[in-house]
């Protein structure tokens, strides 16, 4: 008996692990939106061949944001400032980079209502893909429980209570989620 409770509980932990894992991309992926202000994750995913080794910017140079929209950012290697422009242009995130020898600037234009709301639908959209990930967890879980009640490992009662913890659990995360996405709408549709 005591092996069923370790795979049930073996089971909740493996819902919390892809769960918070879920609320972690959702999140990440927010922070990657370009929203109107300067944010310096915006170039996290950006590399720059530097001396023939892919170099994320923020490892060769200082991000600062001195203005709501515009990101200053300070190469370390004078001779590599061409380098890290040419990868912010190549990286297709829609600004372009305004170089002065010593430092380059990328500047965030003002959004317009048009711009924002098309933002808020890809939070929806991001949400919405969030919120199938956690779905996908809950199903795997209870496609345990049913499996170790078919095999008279958990009883029909048992079975029932663990349903309703899975629910009960994923719809924190569900809420979580809501909020995260109302928050980022928000923040957008401020003028």
């Amino acid at each position: 008996m005591a092996y069923e409770i370790i795979e049930v509980e073996l089971g909740f932990d493996e819902l919390r692990s892809r769960c918070e894992k879920s609320i972690v991309a959702y999140k990440n992926e927010l922070l990657n939106m370009k929203a109107g202000r300067a944010n310096a994750h915006l170039l996290d995913k950006i590399l720059v061949n530097y001396y023939d080794t892919p170099t994320h910017i923020n490892q060769m140079a200082n991000i600062t944001i001195p203005e709501a929209r515009l990101m200053q950012i300070a190469v370390w290697d004078a001779s590599a400032i061409k380098k890290v422009e040419k990868a912010i242009i190549d990286a297709n995130i829609g600004l372009t980079p305004s170089n002065d020898g010593k430092v380059i600037r990328l500047v965030f234009p003002e959004l317009t209502e048009e711009r924002r709301r098309a933002l808020v639908k890809d939070i929806k959209v991001l949400a919405e893909n969030a919120k199938v990930a956690l779905r996908n967890a809950r199903r795997d879980l209870i496609e345990l429980l049913r499996l170790l009640k078919k095999d008279s490992t958990v009883t029909e009662d048992e079975l029932k209570v663990f349903e309703r913890d899975t629910d009960k659990e994923v719809a924190e995360f569900i809420s979580i989620v809501d909020k995260t996405a109302l928050d980022k709408e928000k923040e957008i549709m401020n003028v």
